[in-house]
């Protein structure tokens, strides 16, 4: 399996030409980069003018391998192929390199890139990226791997080190500046500072046996090579293209505001942003939601990004993102929900703090229903993930969770009530799916013998990362040492608690109480309640299937109205497509799917167009074929031309119906056998507006942007459709 890194940008704050003459300074020997043995140039190309040079070498390295490995292998050393290109005139050096030493066995490949800042010209940047493939090692695959890894851990701080003790040397000694290239300079000897000497090894690659991982890439702090071996396994993410520099990731951002992170998590987290780049654009979640989701499936990529996408089409479905300016909490929360946001701890951690005891769950489920509560949970934690990053602000370094204090002082089998225990194992299931690793520090205080019978209940639905986090105090054992005053300064406990901070007065967690029956709801109440925020969610979902596309209606009375769509690819590759009719397609009730000889394998899929219907006959395609893939976000419209019925279809994309001219990728085949066997699922939006309205619709999301200046494929290429549209991936 391949595996892969990207580094973040490393941006010197010196010149190019300055940066260049202390990366010289470390070649032909360095005594802190004793593994280099020696290299050999094989080639060397000079532009007439000076201003580009091209040298090739082969690079001998000691690496540091079991010596049973290395007699194993037949092998002292081993050799890189390495191709340095200096531009002047542009100021960048681009190195290439790949291993010559058991290239049928192992395929490493790296490239490094020197460039000026684009914003300052009087900096300097560096990039890598680079990616081993271990076909086989005589059976010790997954020993090289973790040599590797252990090698490049130790080796990638050292790098950045290196280049910086040139730079104090050259300040030392007095040169401060090194003049740029010149048409009229490219006479000087190749021995000056601006030239890339010929017995003068690119280093960028330090190998942790075969893996040529450049040293400059990051200052990551070193770790246990056995946390960065694990970082890559499994990891199968297709490769990113570039992004744009606005785009791409600081090291000192990401240490400013993300924390230190060791180099391969850093790849993650870039990767995985890029990824997101390219299949959700407008939708990129914060970088910070981002490291979570990572960090809650300990950097493994195909795993973060799997429950990553899922978050993001649960949030999208239930309009999370505007919670906090949309959800009004109901009185009877504000009075009878025992819980509230309190300073912070001493970590920076906004703290929250839980009085569950003395709160009647019986009652609040009793007077909201289920989905009441739980929009007030998730408000809760939107919340404290706004005041992470105000916090981050105020005291200089990342913060990304929060410390909860739940007081139990009160807890009985009361408690306990079924219903209550239903709504509260909901509510967590939820909350663990949708913020992981949230949570700094969950302190529990004064548990009663009640409590290891809920910790029963509720202990398995919690992660056990997360579970890790508890510290459950029993009786008053919290007061003293290695209890709460280790966490929270005593002048902003709660008095109830023993500290300083009197809750009538600066304390905004509510006392509680039992809530008055005459503020319970009925059943039929309570469930309408719940239906209401229910239906208050624009997106709907579907199923799709191998012969069984999903398909819905428009029926249009004015001939300019515009249809627009907005969807996102859940799961697997789907057709969009969209049909005209002048008949009205029967739409099946769900008692009668089988009367209509529709095969529907779930209920959240219909088809519309009658197989005894003629394309071409009794419906047309408008709209030219859309191919989507697998987490990709579509919005797009269409100008009606006539009145009628149209016809929005996800249809399952197979693979088999490309046509011979224009062959399928290898990848795209086998990404189609993975999935030929499973569903598809969408969830979408559409809506139906006038042409006067859609310019302005806060609902069509390109509207603004583009209005009808971009035309449809079927426009452009056949005349055959007067209809524009807009799509964006």
């Amino acid at each position: 399996m391949v595996q892969k890194y990207q580094s973040p940008v490393r941006v010197y704050k010196h010149p190019f030409e300055l940066v260049m003459a202390a990366y010289e300074r470390r070649f032909p020997t360095c005594h802190l980069i004793p593994m280099f043995v020696a290299s050999d140039v094989v080639n060397e190309e000079t532009s007439e003018d000076g201003s580009t040079q091209k040298i090739e070498r082969r690079c001998a390295l000691d690496v540091d391998a079991p010596r049973l490995l290395k007699r194993i292998a037949g092998v002292d050393y081993v050799y890189f192929i390495q191709k340095n290109t200096l531009n002047r005139k542009e100021r960048t050096l681009h190195i290439e390199s790949h291993n010559e030493t058991f290239s049928n066995r192992v395929v490493v490949h790296e490239t490094c890139c020197y460039s000026v800042h684009p914003e300052n010209e009087d900096w300097t940047c560096f990039e890598q990226t680079a990616s081993l493939d271990i076909k086989s090692f005589f059976g010790f695959e997954s020993t090289v791997e973790k040599i590797a890894m252990k090698q490049y851990a130790s080796s990638i701080k050292k790098g950045k080190e290196i280049i910086e003790y040139y730079l104090k040397e050259l300040d030392d000694e007095g040169l401060t500046h090194v003049p740029r290239w010149s048409p009229s300079s490219h006479s000087l000897p190749l021995s000056s500072p601006t030239s890339l000497s010929t017995n003068q090894p690119e280093l960028g690659i330090v190998p942790a046996d075969s893996v040529p991982l450049s040293a400059d890439a990051r200052d990551g702090p070193s770790q246990d090579a056995k946390q960065d071996s694990n970082l890559l396994q499994n990891d199968s993410l297709a490769e990113i293209l570039p992004g744009t520099p606005e785009d791409k990731l600081d090291a000192d951002y990401i240490k400013r505001y993300l924390g230190d992170l060791t180099p391969l998590q850093e790849s993650c987290l870039i990767r995985l942003r890029k990824w997101l780049q390219e299949t959700h654009k407008g939708k990129i979640p914060k970088d910070e939601h981002i490291l979570r989701f990572l960090r809650a499936r300990d950097f493994n990529m195909d795993k973060a990004r799997e429950i990553l996408c899922q978050s993001l089409t649960w949030r999208k479905q239930h309009q999370v993102d505007y919670l906090l300016e949309t959800w009004s909490s109901p009185q009877v929360l504000q009075d009878y929900y025992t819980g509230g946001w309190h300073h912070h701890d001493k970590d920076g951690r906004p703290l929250y703090i839980l009085r569950l005891g003395q709160m009647d769950t019986k009652g609040l489920v009793r007077a909201l229903g289920e989905e009441s509560l739980l929009r007030h949970v998730l408000s809760i934690n939107e919340e404290g993930l706004r005041r992470c990053e105000e916090n981050t602000k105020v005291f200089g370094r990342p913060i990304s969770c929060w410390t909860c204090l739940v007081d139990l002082e009160g807890l009985n089998m009361r408690h306990l009530w079924r219903p209550g225990v239903k709504a509260l194992l909901r509510i967590i299931e939820v909350v663990e799916a949708n913020y992981p690793e949230t949570l700094g520090r969950l302190l529990i205080l004064r548990a009663p013998r009640v409590f290891p019978v809920l910790w029963t209940l509720v202990s398995p639905f919690i992660d056990e990362n997360t579970r890790k986090k508890f510290l459950i105090y029993a009786g008053n054992d919290y007061q003293g040492a290695g209890g709460l005053v280790d966490y929270i300064d005593k002048e902003i406990i709660p008095d109830f608690l023993g500290g300083e901070c009197m809750v009538r007065v600066t304390c905004e967690v509510p006392e509680g109480g039992l809530v008055p029956k005459s503020m319970y709801r009925t059943a039929e109440e309570v469930e309408n309640e719940d239906i209401r925020l229910w239906t208050e969610m624009i997106y709907q979902s579907a199923s799709i299937f191998k012969g069984a596309p999903h398909e819905i209606v428009i029926e249009i009375i004015d001939a300019s109205s515009v249809i627009t769509w907005d969807f996102d690819v859940c799961k697997g590759d789907i057709v969009f497509n969209i049909y005209h009719s002048k008949r009205a397609p029967q739409v099946p009730r769900k008692d009668t799917l089988g009367a209509h000889g529709i095969t529907s394998p779930g209920g959240n899929n219909v088809q519309l167009i009658d197989k005894s219907w003629t394309l071409g006959q009794d419906y047309s395609m408008v709209e030219s074929p859309l191919t989507c893939k697998e987490g990709e976000s579509v919005q797009g419209s269409h100008i009606t031309r006539w009145p009628g019925f149209y016809i929005l279809q996800w249809k399952f994309h197979n693979m088999a119906a490309c046509s011979a001219t224009n062959l399928p990728r290898v990848d795209d085949v086998l990404a189609t056998l993975q999935v030929s066997s499973h569903k598809c699922k969408v969830m979408y939006y559409t809506e139906v507006l006038g042409s006067e309205d859609f310019r302005g619709s806060m609902t069509s999301l390109e509207s603004s942007h583009s209005g009808f200046s971009q035309l449809s494929a079927a426009t452009t290429n056949s005349n055959q459709s007067q209809s524009s549209s807009m799509i964006s991936r």
